[in-house]
């Protein structure tokens, strides 16, 4: 069941589940909580699970024009500070990813662990900082449909569009209920978003990072690229997985992070 907090202006919605040692989930762009339904299902029995719908996506409305990535980070670190949650194993998937990064260079005693999948600890390059914002303005004045329609084939596998129909179906309704204003803020955010590549080397715990094979948002290269920086970083390709593996190959990424949970 969702829970709701006033948090930093807006009310956020989140789901607090099971008990134990604390997890937050923390979703992709654009998406909302329910991305996570398919670990939930299975952690919830192990640990406390902490699932925002993060600041303008989800039922976490905000009417702002831009939404930083530090903002979003702000929001989580205020909502475990409500929940006296004092220490959380991060698990981010893409702009989540991003979002768990801020959270450490922000509040690095409330991280025990980091999962970064399918994410880019990078800043926009001139090109993509461009193309940032020419989408930003294309959700307002196109909306959420005809984006979905016209990208929703960049985020998942072949294999999953011609074998998981509830998979394609679950992430097309995420996408096309998204609210195009808070959609397109965050995305004017992203385009400001910091380079945390020399701040990789200062995460002196276990992590994992997970990318699918066939990701063409943030490719295996760019799972490389942060191996290589964070020291004690371990680093999975899963197979006939797209940008999702989380939701395209659950069984592969729950034994991942439940063989990270046991080892950290």
């Amino acid at each position: 069941m969702a829970s709701k907090l006033k948090i930093r202006g807006i009310n956020l919605v989140y789901e607090d589940q099971g008990t134990g040692d604390v997890i937050v989930f923390i979703h992709g762009q654009p998406f909302n909580r329910s991305m996570w339904n398919y670990q939930s299902k299975v952690f919830s029995k192990t640990n406390r699970l902490i699932i925002p719908d993060l600041r303008g996506y989800g039922e976490s409305i905000t009417t702002e024009p831009l939404v930083l990535l530090d903002e979003l980070a702000l929001d989580i670190i205020y909502l475990l500070n409500e929940l006296n949650i004092s220490k959380a194993v991060l698990v981010g998937l893409s702009m989540g990813g991003q979002v768990a990064l801020e959270i450490y260079r922000l509040a690095p005693h409330l991280v025990t662990g980091l999962v970064l999948a399918d994410t880019d600890a990078r800043a926009e390059d001139a090109t993509s900082y461009l193309n940032r914002l020419a989408l930003a303005k294309r959700l307002l004045s196109e909306g959420m449909e005809r984006y979905t329609t016209q990208n929703i084939g960049h985020y998942l596998c072949k294999n999953t569009f011609d074998t998981n129909q509830e998979v394609v179906d679950h992430l097309s309704d995420m996408m096309i209920n998204t609210d195009a204003t808070g959609a397109a803020a965050v995305q004017l955010g992203r385009a400001e978003r910091r380079d945390h590549s020399a701040m990789l080397s200062n995460i002196d715990f276990p992590t994992l990072i997970v990318v699918g094979d066939q990701d063409v948002f943030t490719p295996v290269s760019t799972a490389e690229y942060m191996h290589a920086r964070i020291n004690m970083a371990a680093l999975v390709i899963i197979k006939n997985a797209g940008h999702m593996p989380n939701m395209e190959q659950p069984g592969q990424f729950n034994q991942l992070l439940k063989d990270y949970l046991d080892k950290i």
